[in-house]
């Protein structure tokens, strides 16, 4: 069964994975989670287990992320204001998953520099 789903979004906590489930649903997408018992039963284990996964069937999946890319949150600047993609001036901009792989930044990754991505481009910059 499992098989016939794809990981939409991943979350920390089931609440968050919970509204937008919802959402999906009331739309008429068939939608799963996985990890979220366990996480809920111990909360502090999410990072180590990679959080409670939004999964949806696999013939959704189009309208989903579709549904998922206009309800999510996107980041914004210190002053609560857009962000804007210097290739397509898009303001879904998503923070860039890090790109460092010396061992440094794998033990501190605060100390990498934020970088955001746009969600329409694809483009990472700062």
């Amino acid at each position: 069964m499992i098989d016939n789903y794809t990981i939409l979004a991943v979350y920390e906590f089931s609440t968050e994975a919970q509204l937008t489930k919802l959402k999906l649903e009331s739309e008429n997408i068939r939608t799963m989670l996985a990890d979220e018992k366990t996480i809920d039963a111990d909360p502090l284990i999410s990072q180590a287990i990679g959080g409670v996964k939004l999964l949806v069937h696999n013939c959704d999946l189009e309208r989903a992320t579709e549904i998922y890319n206009d309800i999510r949150l996107y980041r914004k600047d210190k002053d609560n204001n857009d962000i804007h993609c210097p290739n397509c001036h898009s303001t879904k901009i998503l923070t860039a998953p890090p790109s460092n792989t010396n061992i440094f930044y794998m033990l501190f990754p605060f100390f990498e520099k934020l970088k955001y991505q746009c969600n329409n481009c694809k483009m990472i910059f700062k």
